[in-house]
């Protein structure tokens, strides 16, 4: 059995072809185009599909179903993307528009909740029923499969953990509250914690990194590992804030495992190993109940893809 895979982003839209053991056969994107409509998505989307099929000689009838992972508020029982701020659409039935020229089901989710559906069927977590998984990138993007089942709240509104508060009053968020855990543990909040300390250390390798390998969220890491005091002290807090915020989240879901996705988690175990002893200690009942693992994610940039694949799997089995 044939699905397909889409992955929506602000710059290109990827698609894929797989089996139903998530084998893909044949992947390959296309540009965004700016102020791209729901009905022009829908079509180039079902055209690409089809551009695909023929390379691998398949034909059209054999795509079971095609799941489609978009960033941004999305109502997946209407099959509407409601919101994104990306793509500049609002209320696009991106599902009806897919239908029009593809005769299979379709099915779209917000990305970041398709990818952690997408670790528990083809990743980190295969097999397990309860995920969370939390991308620290730009912002903080999360996904949360509970029981088998991803979590999308009223509307598709939910699941938004990177606005949990860490701190009534504290930094700014690009949401436009306060104290979000987006502001102080996504990766961009990790480089404005390195430049203020790179401005009160101008004499520490954390310094001298900097400006030598440029304004990169690899600097303090480099800097901590070469045992820099003040890229040692950047790395300690901003393993606290991720913690602080993982142990808010698994305290309330109580996941078999959290995988942690987006750059950061390319440093491993050094970063991962810290991450997991800070969280598990800050846990409801620690050293009673059950620690929970601590994962980086393992489907890397074909997370959106493989996600778009288990909306569809999971989709056309119900």
């Amino acid at each position: 059995m044939i699905y397909a895979g889409v992955d929506v982003g602000g710059m290109s839209i990827k698609c894929c072809l797989a089996t139903e053991q998530g084998e893909i056969l044949v992947k390959d994107s296309f540009k965004t185009k700016d102020g791209i409509t729901s009905a022009e998505m829908g079509e180039s989307i079902a055209r690409f599909l089809k551009e695909l099929a023929s390379r691998i000689g398949v034909a059209e009838k054999e795509i079971r179903a095609v799941g489609i992972g978009t960033p941004g508020t999305v109502d997946g029982k209407k099959g509407v993307i409601v919101y994104s701020n990306n793509i500049k659409l609002e209320h696009a039935p991106i599902v009806q528009d897919v239908r029009k020229h593809l005769d299979c089901p379709v099915f779209v989710e917000n990305d970041a909740n398709a990818a952690a559906l997408g670790e528990a069927l083809f990743g980190a977590a295969k097999g397990l029923s309860n995920v969370l998984l939390v991308t620290l990138g730009t912002g903080v993007g999360t996904g949360i499969v509970a029981n088998g089942e991803m979590i999308t709240g009223v509307g598709g509104a939910g699941a938004e953990g990177g606005h949990i508060m860490l701190k009534m009053g504290g930094e700014r968020c690009t949401c436009g509250n306060r104290g979000c855990f987006e502001a102080y543990a996504s990766a961009s909040a990790l480089l404005r914690q390195t430049a203020r300390m790179v401005a009160r250390r101008p004499d520490s390798l954390l310094a001298s990194l900097w400006k030598e390998k440029g304004e990169s969220g690899i600097v303090p890491f480099d800097a901590a590992k070469a045992g820099d005091k003040a890229g040692l002290k950047v790395i300690k807090d901003y393993v606290s804030y991720v913690a602080q915020g993982l142990a808010s989240l698994a305290n309330i879901f109580r996941p078999d495992v959290v995988l942690i996705g987006g750059g950061i988690s390319n440093q491993g175990d050094y970063f991962i190993k810290k991450v997991s002893r800070k969280m598990n200690a800050l846990l409801y009942g620690a050293g009673v109940n059950p620690k929970v693992k601590v994962l980086a994610a393992a489907l890397k940039n074909d997370a959106g893809l493989y996600g778009a694949l288990a909306l569809a799997i999971k989709g056309e089995r119900l």
